[in-house]
């Protein structure tokens, strides 16, 4: 296979969430002969169902009908397949590994125990689709992606080691690709033990982007169920509209700043390597989607407008840090030593405001908890919750007259938390309480691009 021509297709939950949808991912895999490597989610609704057992106190009552459930998803697609009996017992396999995992309650209490369990979603909806795409005339063979991501062993939000990847790839997946079509899985890994380990929740988009890495792939794609990145979250507004191209600098903006269609991290290796990335609607494949390049023919100063949920901002305050030196670096070095990265910061005399992500039932929400513990032992902490981040994505936004007056008039009528402007010329941030972030995101769409 030669590299020039090698593409990485990525499929998430709702492209892969019934017999019928597997079976247009299909014809987009057979469709493209350069598509010889398949990274998939779990079928729309299992992790979700995944997370209850990993994250909740069930009864054995409740843990079977959840069981059931996810039962019931998966053979709904293997019932659609022909000539099924093998598949049958390894989806049933699989089914038996989940359900011990799921009733072992004392090992679910490790982060590593909820890894196990969480990637059950993938491995099955993997399995499914490798026979889908037989089904429609590929040969395809079924890859346990742990045997190539590799990563440390923070379990929950596995750090990729990229040279082990690179050399894994190549090793591994690069001579089978000539024959056959490697169906994979998305957000999945294992550590120097070979124990599993997850990249966060949304980490198929980067599982593709690393392999597409690895594999030295021309392009990347991801397929969801919209028509590519549209200028704001079309649920939000109608009046959104899909963007035809973005530059990587954009794309990761976006991302970083709660653009659902791709995972943050998923701009980092095709960065890396210059690896063109499209994302469009399986559903509705001929109707184009995004494509995000190096360079783009147009760089507006207002390309899009993201939207990041469930945000908490910490104050941390004392009397010391006047006129003194230190205070910052001890409190960055509290956020250091629990991996988390913060997105806007403001500072005056005394106190430091900063926001970090607070999603409900994830392993950040209960190392934030201990961030606020360790932090209450050097200073005085304010947590207020119940905040959304909304930014306006674009370029060159600091270096012309009258970019920012137009979006500080879209939001005349708003209270504005706090702001962040300034740290690189593609986006301007601001914390709005959760109940007024959709008619922010309305007012700045239609003073910006309507």
């Amino acid at each position: 296979m030669n590299s020039t021509t090698l593409n990485i297709a990525k499929f998430g939950g709702t492209s892969v969430a019934d017999f019928a949808a597997m079976q247009n991912c299909a014809k987009i895999v057979a469709s493209n002969p350069a598509t010889r490597v398949v990274v998939v989610s779990a079928s729309a609704g299992v992790t979700n169902y995944l997370v209850d057992l990993a994250n909740n106190e069930l009864t054995t009552e409740q843990i079977n009908n959840t069981i059931a459930s996810i039962e019931k998803i998966e053979f709904a697609i293997l019932e659609k397949l022909n000539d099924n009996a093998a598949t049958q017992l390894e989806l049933q396999s699989l089914l038996s590994e989940l359900s011990e995992l799921a009733h072992n309650t004392k090992n679910l209490q490790t982060d590593e125990g909820k890894d196990a369990l969480l990637c059950m979603g993938e491995r099955m909806s993997s399995l499914l689709f490798t026979e889908v795409l037989k089904q429609e005339g590929c040969a395809a063979l079924n890859f346990d992606a742990r045997r190539v991501i590799k990563t440390d062993s923070q379990f929950g939000q596995g750090t990729p080691d990229i040279e082990q990847i690179a050399d894994h790839a190549k090793q591994l997946m690069a001579p089978a690709l000539a024959e056959q079509v490697l169906v994979t899985q998305g957000f999945i890994g294992s550590d120097s033990n070979n124990k599993t380990t997850t990249l966060g929740r949304g980490g198929s988009d980067y599982t593709a982007a690393l392999l597409a890495e690895a594999l030295n792939a021309q392009t990347c794609e991801i397929w969801t169920d919209v028509i590519g990145v549209y200028t704001t979250d079309p649920r939000i507004t109608n009046k959104a509209r899909p963007l035809p191209e973005l530059s990587f600098d954009e794309a990761a903006e976006m991302a970083t700043f709660g653009a659902k269609v791709l995972h943050p991290a998923t701009m980092v290796p095709a960065l890396r390597k210059n690896i063109r990335v499209f994302v469009g609607s399986s559903r509705e494949p001929e109707k184009g989607g995004t494509w995000i390049a190096k360079d783009c023919s147009q760089e507006p100063y207002y390309r899009a407008i993201t939207r990041r949920k469930d945000q908490v901002m910490v104050t941390v305050k004392t009397p010391s840090m006047l006129y003194a030196s230190g205070f910052l670096s001890h409190v960055f070095g509290i956020l250091a030593k629990h991996q988390i990265s913060v997105d806007l910061v403001t500072t005056s005399e005394i106190s430091v405001s900063l926001t970090i992500d607070n999603p409900p039932n994830s392993v950040r929400k209960k190392i934030n908890q201990q961030i606020i513990k360790d932090l209450r032992e050097i200073c005085e902490v304010v947590v207020e919750e119940g905040f959304d981040l909304v930014t306006v994505v674009g370029n060159n936004m600091h270096s012309e007259a009258g970019v920012s007056s137009r979006i500080f008039q879209a939001l005349n009528a708003h209270n504005l938390r706090m702001i962040c402007y300034g740290a690189n010329p593609h986006n301007m941030s601001f914390l709005v309480k959760e109940d007024t972030s959709n008619q922010v995101v309305t007012d700045l769409h239609s003073e910006l691009f309507e």
